[in-house]
């Protein structure tokens, strides 16, 4: 279930908007520019689908997307614990510290969720909206747009990323620490049951 809480930037104990409902996400999200959408695979797909399989899947998708936006590069990343290099049993995944920085991009941010969970935070307009996507969520959020992300301490998530530039390294750290103050990944998926 795909899942929006906007909270002010400096008050993150208090929930301006919380919903499930696809409609109302789109409302909110389309008010800062950002566009969600679902994409559905051609066939189900296995639980271990490699990444060709996956690519196959939504072919027609990425090729659609890829003409219109202009992305050179299409890639697939799995987040897992053992994926980030620790076993099953060590909570602690080791790229979650960098990904939970706040930073911008020269380009668009557009990212496709395969399979699992994770939660893009965007700082725009004084508050920040947590929007945890699941399986079938496309995200596009403009670039410059600061946000960060987050897939939990022991992250299960398969994203299409998509770039126009063939060097990543167009990527800015910004100071401060907002994303240690507001919920994580985690903290928002435990209230999913509430």
């Amino acid at each position: 279930m795909t899942l929006l809480q906007i909270m002010p930037e400096d008050a993150p104990e208090t929930v301006r908007v919380r919903t499930d409902d696809l409609d109302l996400i789109h409302g909110e999200l389309l008010r800062i520019g950002v566009r969600l959408t679902r994409w559905r695979a051609a066939h189900r797909l296995p639980a271990d689908a490699d990444d060709t399989t996956v690519m196959k899947a939504y072919g027609s998708h990425i090729d659609h997307l890829g003409n219109e936006g202009g992305y050179r590069i299409v890639d697939i990343v799995r987040m897992t614990p053992r994926s980030a290099g620790r076993s099953p049993d060590q909570p602690a995944c080791p790229a979650r510290e960098r990904f939970m920085r706040e930073h911008v991009h020269d380009d668009d941010l557009v990212r496709f969720v395969v399979a699992g969970t994770g939660c893009f935070y965007l700082h725009v307009a004084r508050q920040v909206y947590a929007l945890l996507c699941t399986a079938g969520d496309l995200l596009s959020v403009p670039g410059h747009t600061p946000h960060w992300f987050d897939a939990g301490a022991r992250p299960n998530c398969t994203a299409i990323r998509f770039f126009q530039r063939t060097d990543r390294s167009a990527v800015r750290f910004l100071p401060g620490g907002i994303a240690s103050r507001f919920p994580a990944h985690d903290d928002l998926l435990a209230t999913l049951d509430d």
